[in-house]
């Protein structure tokens, strides 16, 4: 069994690494050519704003002019349709704007989960790796369901591997991406996964829990053993889980523990210590 699970965390070692270089040379090759859209839109936005001055001017010179010329002057903003250009380009643009910082977000996202991080445990902040591994996670989970964050901004910072706990939730979220779709909801209706962090006197919890399928009793206390899988075979390895607890266990010297309902929903609760000596 020692074996099986040292393959386990090789294998998964190994594919992390590989995701991670990926990662970040998909970040580095995104990122040069986001900015410049961004920056492009930003003008568009600007120039817009300069063009409805500008006609709303024109309007105000010739609103005393000959009959002629204001007819003129509406007939060719009718035929360039301005009023229905006038209406729509700013919130063309201000979609714009809002899907290149969407963009920009999740390349910022893999950058930090593809980053090598130190070997050693240092003062982390969890909630902001829990907002990129949600990030992370995103193509997962969009299609079938909504998460919601309910994150302590108080919460202190924690001394842990931050690239293995980062890991460890996007295991988790995925997982809970999963469970939402095996309950196969109505096409219209989606799931709920939320997230939450709390500091309980020495200890920091972090709690995902969504609505899916749930876990029969008679596979909870299987759940975290090497290569123990429900999935059909090619869609799991029964690693993710299997590693998630030696992680939170073995290297962070805390708890993962796991509340399910068959049919209602799962709970994951990652508990860690507040420890106030120096990183080790």
């Amino acid at each position: 069994k020692e074996k099986d699970k040292l393959h386990a965390q090789l294998l998964h070692a190994q594919k992390m690494e590989s995701v991670g270089r990926l990662a970040a040379g998909m970040a580095h090759e995104v990122n040069t050519p986001i900015q410049f859209i961004g920056t492009n839109i930003d003008f568009f936005a600007e120039a817009v704003d300069s063009l409805q001055a500008l006609i709303q001017e024109i309007r105000q010179i010739t609103a005393s002019a000959a009959p002629q010329l204001v007819k003129a002057l509406d007939d060719a903003l009718d035929r360039a349709d301005w009023d229905y250009l006038a209406e729509e380009l700013p919130q063309a643009i201000s979609q714009s704007q809002e899907g290149v910082e969407r963009v920009s977000s999740i390349v910022q996202a893999m950058k930090e989960f593809s980053h090598p991080g130190s070997k050693d445990a240092c003062r982390t902040d969890l909630n902001r790796i829990i907002e990129t591994s949600v990030t992370i996670a995103r193509n997962e989970w969009k299609y079938v369901a909504e998460v919601e964050m309910d994150l302590d901004p108080e919460l202190p910072p924690v001394v842990c591997l931050a690239d293995e706990l980062g890991q460890v939730l996007l295991n988790l979220l995925i997982n809970a991406a999963h469970a939402i779709a095996a309950k196969q909801l109505p096409a219209d209706d989606k799931g709920l996964i939320t997230v939450s962090s709390r500091q309980h006197q020495d200890r920091v919890e972090i709690r995902i829990s969504d609505d899916g399928c749930g876990i029969p009793p008679a596979t909870l206390p299987h759940i975290f053993e090497p290569f123990f899988t429900t999935k059909e075979v090619g869609q799991g390895t029964g690693q993710g889980l299997a590693i998630a607890h030696n992680v939170i266990h073995d290297k962070l010297a805390g708890e993962l523990l796991v509340e399910s309902v068959e049919g209602q929903g799962s709970q994951f609760i990652i508990i860690l210590p507040l420890t106030d000596g120096e990183e080790s």
